[in-house]
């Protein structure tokens, strides 16, 4: 099944503060809030900071890194073949560094599989129900690939 991703992090190159993954069928979506490293920008502060427990339906869940990628895999286990579709490299760049858990280790994930898609003309803040929360993001992109699907 596909997942659509989306993360909100601290400003280009910062760290992650948020990511969700809206599936493609069904209501089990994903969502956490990974605790800030560092001082978020004042346009983070102002725009993603506000948001974040903006999640109805979903419990607010705030693990720290290493909780949070086992999380993730544990949502993923499940299903055989999971590809994790994303139209910003970032969400896929940090959606890949939260499985990482050590110098040289990652957690229990079988196989994934990632689809970068380009989205001209498309924004997933502009059509998201609660702009710049991962999740409400990550439905928007999946709500407009599988309208242009049909």
């Amino acid at each position: 099944m596909r997942y659509f991703l989306d993360t909100e992090f601290n400003g280009f190159g910062g760290c992650l503060i948020s990511l969700g993954l809206a599936a493609e069928e069904g209501d089990q979506d994903y969502y956490v809030v990974v605790p800030m490293t560092e001082e978020p920008l004042p346009w983070v502060e102002k725009h993603v900071i506000p948001y974040l427990k903006s999640v109805p339906n979903l419990l607010y869940n705030q693990l720290d890194p290493i909780a949070a990628a086992h999380d993730i895999a544990a949502y993923l286990r499940t299903d055989p073949d999971p590809e994790i579709v994303a139209d910003w490299p970032e969400d896929i760049a940090l959606f890949c560094r939260l499985l990482l858990t050590g110098d040289g280790e990652i957690v229990d994930v079988s196989s994934l599989r990632f689809h970068f898609l380009r989205t001209p003309g498309f924004s997933t803040s502009r059509n998201s129900k609660v702009p710049h929360n991962a999740l409400h993001d990550a439905r928007a992109l999946r709500d407009f690939v599988l309208s242009t699907e049909r």
